[in-house]
């Protein structure tokens, strides 16, 4: 199973993108959703207005929705792609790990996308951790150390260990000084991970395009701010080994980044 979540853990809509790019090349069929009622604060999320085909107006809700696959290797795959649930996780965990359990799942990995100091200029770093031994060494996984708040993928690795379903995170790392431009290079990376991990080919043109023109128009508004450009080669530098003083805070820098990029409409 491979679960992906709109929210806090997925940062560019990197996870859920990816989720959703994996769905539509394995032609993947919906099978089951969760009914939104009992888990969100609809004043918080609110549902859309939308217009059917017939231009009848319809409510579309936060959905969270299970998809049936069959990889190019003959591998099964169920994923789930849906919205950060508000209210009640440890009944929605149950939910999702009841579907988990009656399908026979074997390994469960969720995937996300966090805020980090990584430039944008460089190949998205994906971290893999596992608490399961055999996924760990199956996979060259980390053991995780990060303690603090988390997100419902922190809250599901729990239920899937209390199952004795074997769960992994895989999250890739979006530059935080661009941190609400979608990110198709990080979405790209996690589907390229994951095809490893499935041993399984898949075409990446798309996401390849995408990439480069993320790249392309962050590059242009780097070049035109020295500051921006300062700090982005001391990301550079570092992650190419070289030992640098502390770094100056990109923080200033983000607001200048994302106003650009709107203005240039985003990158898709």
């Amino acid at each position: 199973m491979l679960a992906a979540f709109e929210g806090w853990t997925d940062a560019g809509g990197a996870a859920s993108s990816a989720a959703s790019y994996l769905a539509e090349q394995w032609h993947a069929e919906l099978f089951a959703t969760i009914d939104a009622e009992e888990f969100y604060d609809f004043t918080s999320q609110r549902p859309q207005v939308r217009l059917d085909t017939n231009n009848r107006r319809e409510i579309a809700w936060p959905q969270n929705r299970f998809f049936a696959a069959h990889s190019e290797v003959g591998r099964d795959v169920v994923l789930l792609i849906g919205v950060e649930p508000h209210l009640r996780w440890r009944a929605f965990s149950s939910a999702v790990t009841s579907v988990a359990e009656t399908l026979g799942v074997k390994a469960v990995f969720t995937l996300g996308a966090m805020l980090t100091d990584v430039p944008h200029t460089r190949a998205t770093p994906v971290r893999g951790s596992s608490v399961d031994a055999g996924l760990a060494d199956r996979f060259g996984l980390s053991r995780p150390r990060y303690q603090g708040p988390t997100g419902i993928v922190g809250v599901l690795q729990d239920a899937f260990a209390k199952v004795e379903i074997p769960v992994a995170s895989l999250m890739a790392q979006v530059p935080h000084y661009v941190p609400s431009t979608p990110s198709p290079k990080a979405a790209l990376a996690l589907v390229q991970r994951i095809c490893g991990v499935l041993e399984t080919p898949i075409g990446t043109a798309s996401l390849e395009r995408a990439s480069s023109r993320y790249e392309r128009e962050v590059s242009e508004v780097v070049a035109a701010d020295d500051d921006i450009a300062g700090y982005v080669r001391q990301l550079e530098r570092r992650a190419e080994g070289e030992s640098l003083d502390e770094l100056v805070s990109g923080d200033d820098l983000a607001e200048e980044l994302e106003r650009f990029l709107r203005e240039q409409g985003g990158s898709s």
